[in-house]
């Protein structure tokens, strides 16, 4: 997710729809809500918890230029993604 100003938020769920409904909806007192992260700009789909698990560790590991650097992968306009779900 990230937000108007640029904030980047890395997270994994097993029901993406849901999971971007509760941040847009700021269901639960997140991270997302402080910082008004609405916009779902780039996600990855698997079915092997521990690669998902392995992978948001790294991912969060990563510099903030690493991780738009991904994104501009598949959303060179970091357009909302969500919209196209």
């Amino acid at each position: 997710m990230s937000s108007i100003s640029g904030i980047l938020y890395v997270w994994m769920t097993n029901d993406l729809l849901r999971r971007v409904y509760e941040h847009k909806n700021w269901i639960l007192d997140w991270f997302t809500k402080k910082y008004n992260c609405k916009k779902l700009v780039y996600y990855e789909n698997s079915n092997d918890i521990n690669e998902i698990i392995k992978r948001e560790k790294q991912l969060k590991k990563w510099s903030r230029v690493k991780k738009i650097e991904l994104i501009k992968t598949i959303n060179k306009n970091f357009l909302d993604l969500s919209l196209y779900l």
